[in-house]
């Protein structure tokens, strides 16, 4: 697959041929919501707590007596029927995480990078960074390529600077070419590739079915 290279200001430079077995796979919608429900299942905190009756303080002491008042018979004032009771099959704190195999992982990755590249919603631009950290410097780059909406950016490797610079922009979020997360990359409106990460993806990928073999 051929895609156009542009420079930071939006021009036309020259043509890159992205790998076919990243960018130009059929996509599977199956294993791409597999890895997006598992990224945000493992998110999930799992801190949400209920008192059973045995954990509510209060008296033991039986409200009133067993027979005789034409009232229904109670044991305490604790009990789930009466209200500041204790709560019946309440949420306990809980792992929700879960492993997927990471052959459907990369699928997914690759997948979702296709379904990109095929929408056009895939820019690959010259590699660059923002030297002065500022946010107004990467604004104006980015206005060339996006407009007020979810944008993705993928690095080539771990530049602290664009980050910074990027930080306090709304709506963009960055991505290690070796660290990619399916939500972030499926949902983003405009995906831009830098040059350099379009060629490190493939070797990733490449270095990766090598060990799955």
């Amino acid at each position: 697959m051929e895609k156009k290279v542009y420079s930071t200001s939006g021009k036309e430079l020259r043509t890159i041929t992205l790998d076919d077995k990243v960018f130009g796979l059929p996509v599977n919608d199956d294993v791409i919501y597999y890895a997006i429900t598992n990224e945000l299942a493992n998110k999930r905190v799992g801190t949400a707590c209920t008192k059973t009756r045995s954990e509510v303080h209060g008296s033991n002491a039986k409200p009133y007596k067993q027979k005789g008042t034409g009232n229904a018979r109670r044991g305490d004032k604790k009990s789930p029927i009466n209200v500041g009771g204790g709560t019946i099959f309440g949420p306990k704190p809980r792992d929700f995480s879960y492993a997927i195999p990471k052959k459907a992982k990369r699928l997914a990755m690759k997948s979702i990078l296709s379904l990109q590249a095929q929408s056009d919603r895939l820019t690959v631009v010259e590699d660059f960074t923002v030297e002065s950290g500022k946010t107004k410097d990467l604004v104006k780059i980015l206005s060339n390529f996006a407009k007020d909406e979810r944008t993705v950016i993928i690095l080539k490797d771990d530049d602290a600077k664009i980050k910074q610079a990027g930080r306090n922009i709304p709506n963009l979020s960055f991505l290690a070419y070796n660290r990619l997360r399916a939500h972030d990359l499926f949902y983003g409106r405009k995906v831009i590739l830098l040059e350099g990460a379009a060629k490190n993806l493939s070797d990733f990928y490449a270095e990766n079915e090598k060990e799955a073999k």
